[in-house]
């Protein structure tokens, strides 16, 4: 059976080709090269949760936005009803 990674086409680092991903490892990495993409990676993780919190404020807002407009469209429907309900009285409809 042929493994995953050379039925797609890429070689795996063990065969001597490029790694798959930037975050992927050689067998010669030294403990510094680690290290260094930990931080990476860390960094990577600590700007996402960042943008996750962001994200979930502007949701919530655009979720107060909508429900405001929602309760604006209900007035104004009340509005427009209660204007044609008089409208059709005086006129014997």
């Amino acid at each position: 059976p042929v493994p995953a990674v050379a039925a797609a086409g890429e070689e795996s680092p063990a065969e001597g080709g490029p790694p798959d991903h930037s975050y992927s490892l050689s067998s010669g990495t030294t403990s510094e090269e680690l290290l260094r993409k930990l931080n990476e990676q860390r960094d990577i993780i600590a700007l996402l949760e960042v943008k996750m919190k962001e994200m979930k404020g502007s949701i919530r807002r655009l979720r107060l936005a909508e429900a405001q407009l929602r309760e604006e469209i209900r007035e104004k429907d009340r509005l427009l009803h209660a204007a044609s309900a008089g409208t059709r009285k005086r006129h014997g409809l």
